[in-house]
């Protein structure tokens, strides 16, 4: 198993479309990249702290190859923004990746070159090491099947969960 901490604005987001895929074991929202010990929500979302919103995905690389896990990271979100995802701005909806060793730092370098290939103007995506992680309060957890009818899920959670099963269909679970 692998597993990637990636940050590319609200985790409601990314644990929504990662939940989808075939060969994906576990995701967990939390937060990392602060400075602060123990964040918590409001706290992360006040700014202060230096944490982003991300998601620690586990996968099964034999089943989901780690290219296809970081193509939809950067299928899902807009890594030309800085500090921002749409009307969510704020160091904490910044477009992150955190490694663990130099060949996580490698896969991910390589990940960062390919969408520079199509998205126009420069990747504003960070590569920082993983520090602390912090666990998201449990209603975080699974969010959106949880809340599919809440405003933020129906509006910019769900056309990201669609999209990556029209761009991504050969991995995606059968509903």
């Amino acid at each position: 198993m692998h597993t990637f901490v990636l940050a590319g604005g609200c985790f409601w987001c990314l644990d929504a479309v990662y939940r989808t895929l075939m060969g994906v074991q576990d995701v967990v929202s939390g937060y990392t990249g602060g400075h602060t010990v123990h964040p918590d929500y409001e706290s992360v979302c006040s700014g202060t702290t230096g944490h982003a919103e991300a998601v620690a995905v586990t996968f099964d690389p034999a089943v989901i190859p780690d290219d296809v896990i970081l193509d939809v990271f950067f299928s899902l979100h807009d890594p030309r923004q800085l500090n921002r995802q749409g009307a969510d701005v704020g160091t904490q909806y910044r477009s992150a990746m955190f490694f663990t060793d130099d060949a996580q730092k490698s896969t991910f370098e390589a990940a960062i070159e390919r969408a520079s290939g199509y998205w126009d103007g420069g990747l504003m995506t960070t590569m920082e090491p993983l520090g602390d992680w912090y666990r998201a309060e449990s209603y975080h957890q699974d969010f959106f099947a949880k809340n599919p009818g809440q405003g933020y899920c129906m509006a910019v959670a769900l056309p990201k969960v669609n999209k990556i099963r029209k761009s991504f269909a050969s991995y995606v679970l059968a509903s």
